[in-house]
This record gives structure tokens, C-alpha cells and sequence, in this order.
């Protein structure tokens, strides 16, 4: 994503500025629980677990606090860039998949702030049905994919094994380290985590073999076994430029972010989104509700609201 042209770029520490004086300006400013911010636009992501944290923390804003809140669904890219602009106030599940941006923008120009550790440790990596795991259990080891290749196989695959992947907002290196390994594998997108689903529950039924990239914090092990490939462990810069790539993913402590202005003239919203935080428990269960049972962002949170009061009030600091 491109970031959308401007007639004026001011500095970072400028724009913040100008943004919180309009805000100001368009809101009574004191007593206002967003502070100088009429509203709070806080990025929602395409997979479940980072709708889960958007909408529960929108829910809390809205009817613990009387913030108005925008949930808009974005890509990582577009998140950071409208966050820089001023566009976007919070990014509350950031899969470290755009350093490049998180570089510029909180380091370079500092229009972008850490707010701490959501909860969850993120964890990418190569995943099959443990009922084939159980029937072949030299596939849980990178060295002998190669000789499950043919049950990976596919017609999309060109009679190479076959790696299922998800959609393009994805952060992965899985052709890298195909590559690096020497696998005779192709990675073949499925087009996003829903139909990553399906081909993981049809195998998961003996539809066939299925080697999926696929991710933990995620409600879908509460419902299937899955059996995790054991990659080359992850070594700091393998996969920056000159690196090696034959390593697998690191473990990743799912931070979030805010824009700067807000997280100084934000108020309380601010402060609530930078004191948030829940297990990986606490958000497949609403990741759950969303994607099996069908219901909707905001549906779910006010659902697990319900039920959980106490823990509202704890990071409201009621408790």
C-alpha cells in the first residue's frame, strides 16, 4: 500500500500537533474521555484473533467510557501509514510484519509510540493433522519432508508437494526457506484464513494430506490437533538481506501501538488501550465466536463483555 500523497509534509512532532489543536477544536477538550479526539479509530486486521482485541477494546471504549470508535479493517501496511498520518489512533495485534515501517515511524520520525505487550506470543510456523503425524511421524521433521512430497502433491502444485498458505497480508518467508532447504515444495496461497480452515478441517476428515503455514494464538486448536514441523530454529538476521533464510519463524510477543498525538492528549482512551491486555484463552474465545459461530466483531465482544465484567473493570482500574 502506498501512502497517499500530500500537498505539505510537515515533521511528525508538527503533524501530531496540528492534528490534536484541530481535534481541539471540534471537541469541548476537557472532561472528554478521548481527550482532544472527538473519536477513536483503532485498525482492524482480516484474521479473527486481532478482531477479537479491536472489537473487545472498541466495546470497552464505547460503553465503559462514551468514546466513539471506528473500527476500520485495514492491511499491517495501510494500518501504520494512516497511523502515522494521524488517520488511525491504535494497532493493538502487530505481528512485527512491516519492520521497515515500524522503524520509520516510531524511531525516524516518531509519529508512532509502542503501547505495550498485548498478551498473547505469536507463533508461525509449518503445521499437519496429527492423525497424519501419528501415521507418519518423520514428517514432523524439516529433513524429511521431501519424502512426504507426493502425499502433499497437488494439481495446483506443479507434482510438487504442496504448502498451503493464506492470504497476501500474511507475514511469511515460506518460499525463502523452501528455497534454503532445498524442499521440493511450492507454497500455494489459499487466499485468507478461511479457506485455510476448510482445507485444514477436510484433511483433519481424510480428505487428504495438508501442509498448512498456520499460527498460534488460534481458536481452531481447541477444535482440531494439529502437529507443528519442526523447522532450523530461528537465529536472529536470517532473513534480513545477505542473510541465510534456512531458519523458521521466531516466537513473537504480539505488541501494540498507538499514534503519538493520541497517546499524549488521548485521555483516558488512551491510557485504556495502553493498560489492555488478555491471554490467548481469553481472545479465542471471542476469536471463536466470530469465525464458528458466526457472529459478528462487535457482536462477540458485547457477548464476552457480558461475562466478564470483572476483568473489564480490572484494566479500567475499578477493581
Amino acid at each position: 500500500m502506498e501512502t497517499g500523497q500530500r500537498a505539505l509534509r510537515l515533521p511528525a512532532a508538527g503533524t501530531a500537533l496540528a492534528l490534536v489543536l484541530l481535534a481541539a477544536g471540534c471537541t469541548s477538550g476537557a472532561g472528554q474521555a478521548a481527550g482532544a479526539f472527538p473519536e477513536v479509530v483503532i485498525a482492524m486486521p482480516a484474521w479473527t484473533g486481532g478482531q477479537a482485541n479491536a472489537a473487545v477494546a472498541a466495546h470497552v471504549l464505547r460503553e465503559e467510557l462514551g468514546v466513539p470508535v471506528q473500527l476500520r479493517e485495514l492491511s499491517p501496511d495501510q494500518a501504520w501509514d494512516q497511523m502515522d498520518a494521524g488517520a488511525v489512533q491504535a494497532v493493538l495485534e502487530d505481528w512485527g510484519a512491516t519492520p521497515d515501517k515500524r522503524r520509520l515511524y516510531t524511531a525516524q520520525r516518531m509519529s508512532v509510540v509502542p503501547a505495550g505487550d498485548l498478551g498473547p506470543v505469536g507463533r508461525v510456523g509449518w503445521y499437519v493433522p496429527s492423525g497424519y503425524a501419528a501415521a507418519n511421524p518423520g514428517v514432523l521433521d524439516w529433513r524429511n519432508l521431501n519424502d512426504h512430497a507426493d502425499a502433499f502433491a497437488s494439481a495446483d502444485s506443479d507434482g510438487r508437494g504442496r504448502l498451503l498458505t493464506g492470504g497476501p497480508d500474511d507475514a511469511s518467508h515460506d518460499e525463502a526457506l523452501i528455497d534454503a532447504l532445498d524442499l521440493a515444495y511450492t507454497a500455494v496461497p489459499t487466499g485468507g484464513e478461511e479457506q485455510l480452515i476448510e482445507a485444514l478441517r477436510g484433511a483433519d476428515r481424510g480428505d487428504g494430506a495438508v501442509l498448512a503455514n498456520w499460527w498460534q494464538p488460534h481458536w481452531l486448536h481447541e477444535e482440531l490437533e494439529l502437529a507443528e514441523v519442526a523447522l532450523p530454529e530461528h537465529r536472529a538476521g536470517c532473513h534480513r538481506e545477505g542473510g541465510s533464510d534456512m531458519c523458521g519463524y521466531p516466537d513473537i510477543p504480539l505488541r501494540k501501538f498507538l499514534n503519538a498525538a493520541f497517546a499524549e492528549h488521548g485521555g483516558e482512551a488512551a491510557a485504556f488501550l495502553t493498560d489492555f491486555s488478555w491471554t490467548a484463552e481469553e481472545q479465542n474465545e471471542v476469536a471463536r465466536m466470530i469465525a464458528a459461530e458466526g457472529m459478528s466483531p462487535e457482536g462477540a465482544a458485547a457477548r464476552w463483555a457480558e461475562k466478564n465484567g470483572e476483568r473489564i473493570a480490572g484494566w479500567l482500574g475499578e477493581d
